[in-house]
């Protein structure tokens, strides 16, 4: 009898995070480790990602960390030189790490903006061309990027976060394009409301998350466990031939 669990098996597969040291990185890179995968964390700030890496430990998940600045242009090349040295063949690659300056327009600096672009944009393009010849060659791969709500809508103070996250859609669809008859997929994340560092000033205010929950099909906004099952099939072969797509997670906020 044909069984859909392989499907969303990862055992023997290993997955790099950037931004997994909290958040929705952690949350993903969790979901990933408890399909069997083993992961890689990847972020600035090295006590959070020891941290975050005993976390995942204590659930029976094999973790590694290695801390980075993903805004530097060289941030491809240096992870691909440490992975391989550690042994570290990167099956999937998931684009988390971000920031928002949350700025008026007009205070906005080029530095700032620049920054933005970096991150949001620069780093997953870079780490693609690092990590997805090697995934070609070894015949699997995913690359799942995090889009936004603002990848299709505008918010106050957030230009150049929004401008960054359009390009995330995009972005995705150029990866497909290139490397989907490789044997390696792209496809996007967007999440819709939940509780991480990014949107702590929005959840620190009541009536403003009450009403971003009433926007909601569903009622409420939502718990990073509401990521686990759309990050482990994006990565999973189950999403074999679906590439190129952004998946929005977000309660049904975009349909209201």
């Amino acid at each position: 009898m044909f069984r859909l669990t392989p499907l969303f098996d990862l055992t023997g597969r290993t997955a790099l995070v950037t931004g997994g040291n909290s958040g929705i990185g952690l949350a993903m890179a969790r979901a990933l480790g408890l399909a069997g995968a083993r992961v890689v964390l990847v972020a600035r700030r090295e006590a959070e990602l020891a941290s975050a890496a005993a976390g995942l430990e204590a659930d029976n998940v094999a973790a590694y960390w290695t801390a980075a600045d993903l805004s530097a242009p060289d941030v491809g090349v240096g992870l691909l030189a440490h992975c391989d040295r550690a042994g570290l063949g990167i099956d999937i690659l998931v684009n988390v790490a971000g920031l928002n300056l949350r700025q008026p327009f007009m205070q906005v600096t080029a530095e700032g903006f620049d920054l933005h672009m970096a991150v949001h944009l620069r780093a997953p393009f870079l780490l693609t061309q690092a990590f997805a010849p090697g995934m070609a060659r070894r015949g699997y791969g995913r690359i799942v990027n995090i889009a936004s709500l603002q990848s299709y809508r505008a918010f106050p103070d957030c230009a150049p976060y929004g401008a960054a996250k359009g390009g995330v859609v995009q972005l995705t669809r150029a990866i497909a394009e290139e490397w989907s008859r490789h044997g390696v997929t792209c496809n996007a994340i967007a999440p819709g409301f939940f509780p991480t560092p990014l949107t702590a000033a929005v959840f620190a205010d009541p009536a403003r998350a009450a009403k971003n929950a009433a926007q909601t099909a569903i009622g409420r906004n939502g718990e990073l466990d509401d990521l686990a099952g759309a990050t482990v099939f994006l990565a999973s072969p189950a999403s074999a031939y679906v590439t190129g797509q952004t998946l929005t997670v977000d309660g049904g906020f975009t349909a209201k």
